[in-house]
């Protein structure tokens, strides 16, 4: 099996550290429906002599639990009268990395199959690599790029709940984008997270400061799609981690306060499994019809398929007019205020979907988007007139403004049903609907200073 890259390892590089005490703990992970690494640390002595050719195995409630790890109705695979059963972890070696932030550690991240080694179709990576066989089908790669910006604070995280996340410290006082000043300011957690993050196998492109108070954006070289996925979780994790050594914290909330919210632009293009171009006809100068039809499919889902970019109660408060994060479901040549921007030429022509938040599972996201795409080839679906101007005050049609919205729109699509399956479907319309009704029964802050005395 060939390596993404230089700096990830064999399985056999993986024993051999071991067997020299170079590596002592490996994490085996799979990403949740939060787009969170959850699984376990594991000796490298019992890895090498009870894992390797074999997996491990997890509860099935990992996928069938809310944010807070509750275990909650209405999902089929997993449940007290099913009884809480396991999962098995199949290490995909592709993705064995070394995790130089923490000591002597190696990570590999897996696949999720039932005891009959049929798949767990529910399973974020599942549901990816289903519409990335769907391309291959038809000889084309997909290739990914996720933007993915944090708010860094000077408290550490257990400070910032004992102060109820309130009124912490972001580690700048102004908006810093792409200030060098103010990037120094933060250079010591920016660098280690920069340098840990090319040690695990990822291929860094640079840091640079965002508009919000402390905010901060740290980008990666694209690749195929799933490597994108499964690298974006790793850093996702890693900079937390890497925050809490140095005594701070960061979060990915798609909108922590008032002011500027953190985004995950995501950047796809199609090409041959040859490398041949499909977005762009090189003798022509121009878009192929291909990828015109792409991107008229991705905006007609748009609606459809919100919940799996925005997928959290939070995620929608991110949509304001003026922000930067789009309202209106519209395309523009290298328009900001457009739900989808198309930018360079040639081998770098690529779409820019600007509707995602920093809190999306990238797996979900990009799955979606090359659902849409397909939709729009299948149906030759024709692309719209760009738009010219600001979006923000367009007649376009709006981007879905909440999570109720959202969540009606996908249990209702066609679309989504013959993309991703019914089963699909509804596991991701319960966890809505557990998020609905979560955020539904809590009094917020803001009630309680507006009402207390004055209703």
């Amino acid at each position: 099996m060939s390596l993404r890259n230089e700096r990830h390892l064999s399985m056999g590089d993986l024993v051999g550290r071991i067997e020299a005490g170079e590596i002592d703990t490996v994490v085996v992970a799979f990403t949740d429906m939060q787009g969170r690494l959850q699984g376990k640390r594991l000796h490298g002595r019992y890895f090498v002599e009870h894992v390797v050719g074999h997996g491990t195995e997890g509860c099935n409630y990992l996928l069938a639990v809310d944010v807070d790890m509750n275990t909650v109705e209405g999902y089929a695979i997993s449940s007290w009268e099913r009884g809480y059963g396991d999962m098995e972890f199949v290490l995909d070696e592709r993705t064995i990395r070394v995790l130089t932030h923490l000591p002597a550690t190696a990570m590999v991240q897996c696949d999720l199959v039932w005891p009959d080694h049929s798949p767990v179709v529910q399973s974020p990576r599942s549901i990816l690599a289903a519409q990335l066989d769907r391309c291959a089908e038809r000889d084309w790669t997909a290739l990914a790029g996720t933007e993915l910006e944090f708010i860094a604070f000077e408290d550490t995280y257990e400070a910032a709940a004992r102060a109820n996340w309130h009124e912490l410290t972001p580690v700048n006082q102004y908006n810093v984008d792409y200030s060098i000043l103010g990037t120094s300011r933060v250079e010591p957690l920016l660098r280690a997270i920069r340098n840990h993050m090319y040690d695990a196998g990822l291929d860094v492109e640079g840091a640079k400061g965002e508009c919000n108070f402390g905010q901060h954006e740290i980008g990666f070289l694209y690749a195929d799609a799933l490597t994108t996925a499964d690298n974006h979780v790793v850093y996702k994790n890693a900079a937390k981690e890497i925050a809490a050594q140095q005594g701070r914290s960061l979060t990915f909330m798609a909108k922590y306060d008032q002011r500027e919210g953190s985004s995950c632009h995501i950047h796809l293009s199609l090409r041959g499994t040859d490398g041949s171009l499909v977005f762009w006809d090189e003798e022509g100068g121009a878009r192929t019809p291909l990828y015109d039809h792409f991107v008229a499919g991705v905006l007609a889902t748009v609606r459809d398929f919100t919940l799996l970019y925005a997928p959290n109660i939070n995620s929608y408060k991110r949509f304001a007019d003026g922000s930067f994060a789009p309202t209106a479901i519209a395309w523009g040549l290298d328009n900001r205020t457009c739900a989808v921007r198309l930018v360079g030429r040639g081998a770098g022509a690529r779409m820019e979907n600007r509707v995602p938040g920093a809190d999306v599972n990238p797996y979900l996201a990009t799955a979606a988007m090359l659902a849409g795409g397909l939709h729009g080839i299948e149906q030759e679906l024709a692309l719209g007139d760009e738009l010219v101007g600001n979006a923000y005050t367009s007649d376009a049609p709006r981007v879905p403004s909440t999570m109720a919205e959202a969540r009606e729109a996908f249990a209702t699509s066609d679309v989504a049903r013959a993309a991703f399956g019914d089963a699909v479907v509804e596991h991701y319309v319960n966890m809505a609907d557990v998020e609905l009704a979560a955020y539904q029964a809590t009094v917020t802050d803001w009630e309680r200073r507006r009402g207390f005395e004055r209703l």
